[in-house]
């Protein structure tokens, strides 16, 4: 029980709301978290994995339902329409409140009302944030523990203020037609019912640190970014810090991981975070990133020893691992894993499977949830209460054609138009059709909790707020030949291009310059040991004139659904692309 009376005002009214059989406020410990675990087991809402090889790790199988995001049902309730913006759902908070708030009346009868205070970021930072999430689910209350901060450190940082974010969820009855999430960004309320995947029910992360985040940041004059923070260090011992955008299932996590192949050997990647990125103006002009998050929700499919051998190396102990595949060892197998392939297995439904390549074992998004502290290569500055500087923002997405490698924008407003226009093709992490090239400014169209249009010129603010801002990239690590032949290895072999990156920001690395922005030039991307020559590495570093015009004009066509909050900054990128273009 707290001592905060706002808080627990609040968490009484909740409960003669949802009418739960029993309370109980959760602390993290150990104890509480053992006695949670049993009970799922006990339920069957969750199953022991073959405890010599996984010692500590468990699988939990979500309804067929409700396995990944649904951003359809997703929605910003500002007071007005027009701040939620064209890429959001929108419903007004009164609607709101009658229509998703009347699925909350006695929702918990039968159950137990777990009450969970969390803090978003490293204990005893200004930039840290409280949330407390009332949930009926004790998956979550487990997977908060290891996402989260959670217990007495949340309560500490609150003391007996009233700034924390109220999120409330119940698994309802779980039937798509009665699921909403919904975000009161002016009251700071998340409301979330009838769902049990983590996206949707995990309030602290997208909810949280990115919709709610994302308003409040504008308002206070910082960043809530959908990024990785990772360091890179040189040979002679000196670390970058680097930041980066991508798309959900898209490499971000695996990028973050790093492991320098042996041409690279003596260079390192540390990471400091996988997924999100909170980023404040520091008092020596820079800008400086904090991880809020104290754990990795992981997409599964594709991640391997060869992928990312950082990831399979922490997820031997300690871990919630959601929809995979379980062989007859009793271990977690999804597509891409390591070994052979099993003969038989159980797929993600607990149904029998057999490797006829009919149907997938493990679902597509599939997850891993694991403690931050795991992984061999978390920076020693992760939970640095200040935040690590950064000195470079990577933009990327999954692009088959058009886009290059890497290039450099001109200047931030040109850098803050390679982010708002940066397109990828859409993967299992959300519902919907896979392989749609969409739109995904800054990979933030699903998380950005207000107009984009009015975040863009957030964006744009942010410059005068910074005396040394980063130098702004973009890269595709996915580009393709005519056969469909990815030209670019990527892995571990991405390191070459994050070295050009960093002798970018140093004033070294030579580059050619195009109409989109500069290009490494013949000889800066280093290429030792690596299977691609200076040839070759045309069509990768190419801009092809009338591709790029047929971009412009995609580009003005989505730049008019914002209408007059557009910033004439970005409008006139748009022209001086297309005047470049026209001159190349």
């Amino acid at each position: 029980m707290s001592t905060n009376d706002k808080l627990s005002r609040w968490v009484e009214e909740v409960e003669r709301t949802v009418c739960p059989d029993e309370v109980r406020w959760c602390d993290g410990s150990d104890e509480e978290n053992d006695r949670l675990i049993q009970l799922m087991l006990a339920e069957g809402t969750l199953h022991i994995l073959n405890p010599r090889t996984y010692p500590d790790c468990y699988l939990h199988r979500s309804h067929p339902t409700d396995v990944a995001r649904t951003e359809h049902l997703t929605f910003i309730c500002a007071s007005q329409k027009e701040d939620a913006g064209p890429t959001n759902n929108w419903m007004s908070p009164a609607e709101a409140r009658e229509r998703v708030g009347k699925l909350f009346q006695g929702c918990m009868k039968g159950r137990v009302m777990y009450v969970v205070p969390y803090l978003m970021g490293p204990t005893g930072s200004p930039y840290s944030r409280v949330g407390v999430e009332i949930t009926d689910s004790p998956y979550v209350v487990a997977n908060m523990r290891i996402m989260t901060r959670m217990g007495r450190p949340a309560l500490d940082h609150l003391g007996t203020g009233a700034n924390f974010v109220r999120g409330l969820h119940s698994l309802g009855d779980l039937s798509p037609e009665r699921r909403f999430i919904a975000h009161f960004p002016e009251t700071r309320e998340i409301w979330s019912v009838g769902s049990g995947y983590g996206g949707n029910a995990l309030l602290g992360k997208k909810c949280h640190a990115l919709r709610i985040g994302s308003w409040t940041g504008r308002q206070e004059g910082w960043l809530a970014e959908h990024m990785l923070i990772l360091g890179l260090e040189s040979p002679a011992g000196d670390v970058m810090y680097i930041a980066a955008a991508f798309p959900s299932a898209c490499g971000k996590t695996n990028l973050a991981m790093l492991v320098p192949p042996r041409s690279q050997e003596r260079w390192k990647i540390w990471t400091v975070g996988d997924d999100i990125a909170w980023m404040h103006p520091g008092d020596d002009g820079r800008l400086y990133a904090i991880n809020p998050e104290a754990g990795f929700f992981g997409v599964a499919p594709g991640t391997s020893a060869k992928t990312n051998p950082n990831a399979m190396s922490m997820l031997k102990r300690n871990v919630i691992f959601t929809n995979v595949a379980v062989t007859e060892r009793n271990e977690p197998w999804w597509e891409g894993a390591d070994g052979e392939l099993p003969r038989r297995a159980m797929d993600w439904q607990g149904k029998r499977w057999l490797s006829d390549g009919k149907e997938k074992a493990a679902h597509p998004n599939s997850r891993f949830t694991v403690p931050a502290r795991q992984c061999p290569s978390i920076s020693r500055e992760w939970e640095n209460p200040r935040g690590v500087p950064i000195s470079a923002i990577i933009f990327g997405g999954r692009r088959a054609r058009l886009t290059p490698l890497v290039f450099e924008a001109f200047t931030w407003s040109h850098g803050v138009f390679v982010g708002a226009t940066m397109a990828s093709e859409t993967t299992a992490a959300a519902t919907g059709a896979v392989g749609v090239v969409r739109r995904d400014p800054m990979a933030m169209v699903p998380f950005c909790g207000y107009n984009m249009a009015d975040y863009w010129a957030h964006w744009l603010a942010m410059a005068r707020r910074l005396r040394h801002p980063p130098k702004l990239f973009h890269v595709n690590w996915f580009r393709r030949d005519p056969s469909g032949k990815f030209l670019w290895p990527g892995y571990g072999e991405n390191l070459r291009v994050l070295r050009w990156i960093r002798d970018r920001v140093q004033g070294r690395g030579e580059a050619v310059e195009t109409p989109i922005g500069f290009v490494p030039a013949a000889g800066s991307l280093e290429l030792d040991g690596l299977d691609v020559t200076p040839a070759a590495l045309g069509p990768l570093l190419s801009v092809e004139q009338e591709p790029w015009k047929d971009e412009v004009r995609n580009v003005k066509e989505y730049f008019a659904k914002f209408g007059s909050r557009l910033p004439a900054a970005l409008a006139a990128e748009v022209e001086e692309l297309s005047q470049r273009l026209r001159k190349a």
